[in-house]
């Protein structure tokens, strides 16, 4: 099949956001980010519709209230943002759980459902956050940041956060049964010579199985990608403690994708929501930032943009191949003004009702949704 006819049929069964409604319409759609596929690029999801329409779907709310274990004092603990979205699927729903922030800039991640996948209904209270435990040191007051959820192959769901104490970032991870009542198990990188490394964003590498996305060994191990500069490695036997992939001659953390001169991701990379274990491969939609220069001059310096990579689905930390374009960038308002101008980050992907949603945080301040058709 050649390239064009490929691209007839992916448009054919494309969808858009109607923009007098808010529903999904099964139309050619009018607007396409990068993203159209080719014979060269065929194994990447989407192309990815913004729902205009409504989009964004989660603001900031003042009337949050929580009384915050450590001060004592009440706190309207989405008062400044909401933004860094995961998502699940979960009874028939989608459940998000996304990162607010105080007025103080300490973050704690809310939970909010939607029975169609676009209008959501918050929790009143935050349902993860610092607290005095044996964790406090290292998520006060900065807080817990951009989580990332799957399940386990039990049934229990695996979260990937950043602990952040005002100054150093560093990659946790939790577990939970019901998604409300959580288990903290400690760093990722551990409390040998990582332990003050800034470290940040664990998409572990999983499969998709109706809507459900679950961890998934390759050669008996579980894989996660991490990093927010260049992209590191870690494997695991039980999803709980994590080993970081060395070199066994330098003895320090191998990397696995790059920032590229000239490219939207000419600053840095970070990973997006899981790794997602297919035919063709692991693909990682990945975070990237344009440079100050040396960069995509069509985009303002700093700028987050979305793109995607193709790792070997047995050696994940060999990459195939890598998108040369980005598939989502901030062309909103509310995607180029905010706490941070300039970002469309994105963390959420789940796959519901024959339908891809992928979630992404606006300018550090709100949160979107894009669409895409399934498979």
């Amino acid at each position: 099949m050649n390239a064009y006819l490929r691209l007839l049929i992916l448009l054919g069964s494309g969808i858009i956001i109607s923009q007098s409604c808010n529903e999904v319409s099964n139309k050619v759609p009018s607007v396409i980010e990068k993203s159209v596929a080719t014979e060269s690029n065929r194994w990447q999801l989407g192309p990815f519709e913004k729902v205009d329409s409504i989009n964004p779907i989660l603001r900031p709310t003042a009337t949050q209230q929580f009384t915050d274990p450590i001060t004592n004092e009440i706190v309207q603990w989405e008062g400044r943002n909401v933004l860094n979205p995961s998502a699940l699927v979960k009874d028939g729903k989608v459940y998000m759980i996304y990162r607010a922030q105080d007025e103080a800039m300490t973050s704690r991640l809310g939970l909010a459902v939607s029975e169609d996948g676009l209008h959501f209904k918050k929790e009143p209270a935050p349902i993860f956050y610092p607290d005095n435990d044996n964790m406090k040191s290292y998520e006060w007051k900065g807080g817990v940041e951009d989580p990332r959820v799957v399940e386990s192959e039990d049934g229990r769901y695996i979260l990937t956060y950043s602990s952040y104490d005002g100054k150093t970032a560093r990659l946790c991870i939790a577990s939970s049964t019901d998604l409300r009542s959580w288990t903290k198990h400690g760093l990722v990188l551990g409390e040998g010579k990582y332990k003050d490394q800034w470290s940040k964003a664990g998409a572990i590498v999983s499969r998709r199985e109706a809507g459900k996305i679950i961890a998934t060994k390759i050669n008996g191990k579980y894989w996660m990608y991490f990093g927010d500069t260049n992209l590191f490695m870690a494997s695991s036997d039980d999803l709980i403690k994590w080993e970081v992939i060395e070199n066994s001659e330098s003895k320090k953390m191998i990397s696995v994708l790059h920032p590229r001169p000239g490219y939207f991701d000419s600053r840095l990379v970070e990973p997006g929501p899981y790794a997602l274990l297919a035919e063709e491969g692991i693909v990682l939609i990945y975070n990237a930032s344009n440079a100050e220069n040396n960069n995509d001059p069509t985009l303002p310096k700093f700028t987050y943009a979305a793109g995607q990579a193709l790792f070997d689905k047995n050696v994940p930390y060999k990459l195939i191949d890598r998108s040369d374009e980005y598939f989502i960038h901030p062309d909103k308002d509310y995607e180029r003004v905010g706490e941070v101008n300039e970002v469309c980050f994105v963390e959420g992907l789940v796959y519901y009702k024959n339908k891809w949603f992928l979630y992404y945080g606006t300018a550090d301040s709100k949160i979107a949704v894009a669409v895409a058709a399934g498979l």
